[in-house]
């Protein structure tokens, strides 16, 4: 995987300031970065519970549903609708994971995988055994098990403030598993949970173009010759997918 997410260290669970966060993650850009990610804030204030939108009726290729319930309720702490719009399960980012994990990428078949494998900083390149489909399949196994011995239930059963108070102990190393390191799972979770924010519909997520439009990406459009004559203004117009989906 090439490329680096450098983010702002957070040391308290706060609110989230949506554009803030989505600026700083253009750095993602061009997607399939794996490098290192940092905690981003998770829950937001006063936020209704979501529409599973386009994730509603998707059946997952890869996933099985406990996995699946997993990576809705997760996605919708990473990224959940407040006032600047829709959030990750609402926009499709469920789909675009689970689309990842039956391409190349998914089975590790972009990097070289062969030993040593060694601890080493981010430049270096990926580094682990699991390619990301086992670090999901190993990680929602652990983190089902961890919940059902502390709260005698599944992560996706959980209170949002359990759910988040959990994805911050795994951010922050505080949870350690057999087959799999929390930190790695989640720094897997939360890179491709932005990623299928900010692609391109034919992805799977950025079902409504919202990401693009919140931080002012006009997309695929053709050109921009009737704006030339007027420098230093915000472009009018709102983005456009490669397929010509508008914003709506």
């Amino acid at each position: 995987m090439s490329g680096n997410v450098v983010m702002e260290k957070k040391t308290v669970p706060q609110a989230p300031a949506r554009r803030r966060f989505l600026q700083k993650t253009l750095s993602l850009i061009p997607l399939a970065a794996a490098g290192g990610s940092s905690v981003v804030a998770l829950s937001a204030p006063a936020a209704e519970s979501q529409s599973e939108g386009v994730s509603a009726h998707y059946v997952p290729v890869y996933f099985n549903n406990d996995e699946w319930r997993f990576i809705l309720a997760a996605c919708d702490r990473l990224i959940p609708a407040d006032s600047n719009g829709p959030g990750a399960v609402s926009e499709g980012v469920p789909v675009y994971i689970d689309k990842q994990m039956e391409l190349p990428y998914g089975y590790g078949h972009l990097w070289y995988m062969q030993p040593p494998f060694a601890n080493a900083v981010p430049e270096l390149g990926y580094q682990s055994s699991l390619v990301p489909r086992e670090t999901y399949r190993q990680g929602i196994k652990a983190i089902n098990q961890h919940c059902q011995q502390q709260f005698q239930k599944v992560f996706a059963d959980l209170s949002q403030q359990q759910q988040e108070a959990l994805l911050h102990d795994l951010d922050g190393g505080k949870l350690t598993f057999d087959n799999v390191p929390g930190k790695l799972f989640f720094e897997q979770l939360l890179e491709n949970t932005k990623e299928g924010y900010l692609a391109d519909p034919m992805h799977g997520g950025n079902q409504t173009l919202a990401s693009w439009k919140m931080i002012g990406f006009p997309g695929a459009r053709a050109d921009f010759q009737d704006q030339m004559d007027h420098p230093n203004q915000p472009y009018p117009l709102g983005p456009v997918s490669i397929s010509g989906k508008r914003s709506v």
